[in-house]
């Protein structure tokens, strides 16, 4: 299986709801009640095709090769004024994150964000009334019911957008990964070439007093990536759902303001809410440069964010960024 297989962010399902049921033109015969008149039961409704959220879930990985989901038809109706059964629901299961959309119109169906929260992404059809409703001081024993409304058919898009508190942008090899892996208990593949990161990796961080904050380990953003450069468009979705955003860039960099620039081009393009997030910026393998050093890229640095001098390697002001972070996540609640 090739890397980040396993990691399933975008899919489309065909999804058919149920049709319902018809509705019944019985009329009461009884021995006592030879004339009983209209007793037809309604129909019994389609099924749905509905979402429900999985905080256990992370990818739509389960998902993947289920291209056709088709419920069940609703029962039509009998005598005794008896309702068909409903038809049999399909309930999928998604990462909280998921967004469904109408493929053919690009509107959003629902959004799943919360664990157990149930959505339908398309609703059966409603089953018909039986002849019991139909009958008046004139038409005493109608002999018509309604049909089942039909199902819908239709493709639907799946785009599951990572929820986490703080997000971690920045170029390929801007030390990313090495810091989730030194913050959290996350073991994303580190190596010193870019694009070691293909899919979005997640770590839990242990703060003071048993606290905790979530962090996601974005792929590299490129310049284009708004474009869809280096699948850029498929990772910058990643950072829509993130209530923080840590820029990073590593310290031997040519410009670090100029690449700062970049990153903040290629989020304001993708989609401009990205810059009402709150943003910090750390600058990354701190362990490569010196005191005098450190004071020249600082008098460089842009003035209107909060900024930290970094090494994962080291440790070098782990713990404060540790705060910065918290701090951040504590200010948005």
């Amino acid at each position: 299986m090739e890397k980040g297989a396993n990691f399933v962010d975008y899919l489309r399902i065909n999804c058919r709801s149920g049709k319902g049921g018809a509705g019944s033109t019985h009329l009461r015969r009884e021995k006592f009640a030879p004339m009983g008149g209209p007793d037809g039961g309604d129909g019994g409704r389609g099924g749905h095709i509905i979402l429900k959220g999985n905080r256990n879930l992370w990818t739509l990985l389960h998902l993947r090769y289920r291209k056709h989901v088709i419920a069940g038809h609703g029962a039509a109706g009998s005598g005794s004024l008896k309702t068909g059964a409903d038809g049999e629901d399909i309930i999928l299961e998604v990462p909280l994150g998921t967004i469904a959309r109408d493929e053919e119109t690009g509107e959003i169906v629902c959004e799943i964000i919360e664990d157990k929260q149930i959505a339908i992404l398309q609703p059966g059809g409603r089953g018909g009334l039986g002849n019991n409703h139909f009958k008046s001081p004139t038409n005493q024993t109608p002999r018509y019911a309604q049909p089942g409304e039909v199902g819908q058919e239709g493709w639907k898009t799946l785009e599951l957008k990572i929820l986490a508190d703080v997000g971690l942008v920045g170029f390929p090899n801007a030390g990313k990964s090495t810091l989730l892996s030194v913050i959290s208990a996350a073991k994303p593949e580190i190596a010193d070439y870019p694009f070691t990161t293909i899919v979005p990796n997640l770590g839990m961080v242990a703060y003071r007093d048993d606290r905790s904050f979530c962090v996601a380990d974005i792929p590299g953003i490129i310049e284009g990536a708004h474009l869809g450069k280096g699948l850029g468009d498929r990772f910058l979705r990643h950072i829509e759902r993130n209530a923080s955003l840590l820029f990073m860039i590593a310290a031997d960099a040519d410009s670090i303001s100029k690449q700062y620039e970049i990153l903040l081009h290629e989020c304001r393009e993708y989609n401009p809410d990205l810059l009402d997030k709150h943003r910090m910026l750390a600058i990354t393998k701190c362990d490569l440069i010196d005191k005098e050093l450190e004071e020249m890229i600082t008098a460089e640095l842009p003035k209107d964010i909060p900024t930290i001098f970094i090494s994962a390697v080291t440790g070098q002001n782990i713990q404060q960024l540790k705060d910065m972070l918290w701090r951040s996540i504590d200010g948005l609640k």
